[in-house]
């Protein structure tokens, strides 16, 4: 037997109420105490189920956010995700989740697909320099926050992490352990954050008077692969780097691979500070240095910043967050002594 699905006039039939009472609710009104009680036992009781589709048509929402990242492979994308969606539930919220694979082309499909499915808000980590997909949405009036990196003449809210002091403060525990040549493993040149790491890189080395070699500053892909590859062309210079400085998750996997199938010891013949996660700086042997980006609070603060948004409330609009990294330091940097 086919079981019809409760409507509006149902609810209204078991509570007494005006339908207009119910949909006030339904639709995130005030509505008395005492009203709000009945309305929601008749819910629970009648196996009530909003059409969102309806509401959507009559409210101009749709309770939806498109969350546009280019890989689901990449576990601080994951973790930050995992955060915003979060957050979004508690408020009534769904998510699509688009990955645009790192490919600008697909990133301009994808946006237009989330606009086509009526989204209230997007949540992304753009690819592209180039902004005209991103002020398409905003022409629409809906609200867009930018993860992780910003995008010139793009006027929106975005949440950063200090990237380029996250590298000065790493690469400064290995200067004052007495580490002169240490080898940087960045990401894409054209990249916002690869840019701001490198920075604080070169930073470091000048206000400590020190010259840079040049060779010892590699640029990957962000992933393990390229981590394998930078790594082993470090370990392969003469001379040889005596710390390497690896500067995301995935190519901090690729440089520890590297590092093992060769023998090198840690940190007797190489010191290193890796990226982004404790679990595995716990698992590698001896205990890996890292970098940490607090992964929650960026994933908590970029839907809370849309939620805002999605309210009317515009102050303080556009907003840039600058949230702080931790290094936390492991067996695994040494101390030279000359």
């Amino acid at each position: 037997m086919i079981k019809i699905a409760a409507t509006i006039k149902d609810v209204a039939r078991y509570t007494g109420l005006s339908i207009a009472t119910i949909s006030k609710y339904i639709n995130g009104g005030n509505v008395l105490e005492k009203n709000r009680v009945l309305i929601e036992e008749a819910i629970k009781a009648l196996d009530f189920k909003v059409n969102e589709i309806a509401r959507g048509l009559k409210t101009n929402k749709s309770m939806t956010i498109g969350v546009l990242i280019p890989s689901l492979e990449n576990v601080f994308i994951t973790s930050i995700i995992s955060n915003i969606e979060s957050i979004l539930i508690q408020n009534g919220y769904s998510t699509i989740i688009c990955d645009y694979r790192e490919n600008e082309k697909l990133e301009r499909e994808k946006t237009e697909f989330l606009l086509s499915k009526m989204v209230d808000g997007i949540i992304t980590m753009p690819y592209s320099n180039n902004g005209e997909h991103i002020k398409r949405a905003l022409e629409k009036n809906i609200p867009v926050v930018l993860i992780d990196r910003p995008i010139k003449d793009v006027n929106c809210d975005v949440v950063l992490v200090d990237n380029l002091n996250a590298s000065y403060d790493a690469i400064e525990q290995l200067i004052t352990r007495g580490h002169k040549r240490i080898g940087i493993i960045c990401g894409p040149e054209e990249i916002f954050t690869s840019q701001e790491r490198l920075k604080g890189y070169l930073r470091v080395y000048e206000d400590y008077s020190m010259e840079v070699d040049p060779r010892l500053i590699k640029h990957g892909n962000y992933q393990i692969d390229s981590g394998y590859k930078l790594t082993n062309e470090l370990l392969d210079m003469e001379p040889r780097p005596t710390a390497i400085y690896v500067t995301n998750y995935e190519m901090t996997l690729g440089a520890i691979m590297a590092i093992n199938e060769r023998g090198v010891s840690i940190p007797d013949e190489l010191s290193i500070i890796g990226f982004d996660n404790i679990q595995m700086a716990k698992i590698v042997k001896p205990p890996l240095s890292i970098v940490v980006q607090p992964m929650q609070q960026i994933g908590e603060t970029a839907a809370n910043i849309l939620l805002k948004r999605l309210k009317g409330d515009m102050s303080n609009y556009p907003s840039m967050f600058r949230l702080k990294t931790e290094v936390l330091i492991r067996d695994s940097i040494s101390s030279i002594t000359t």
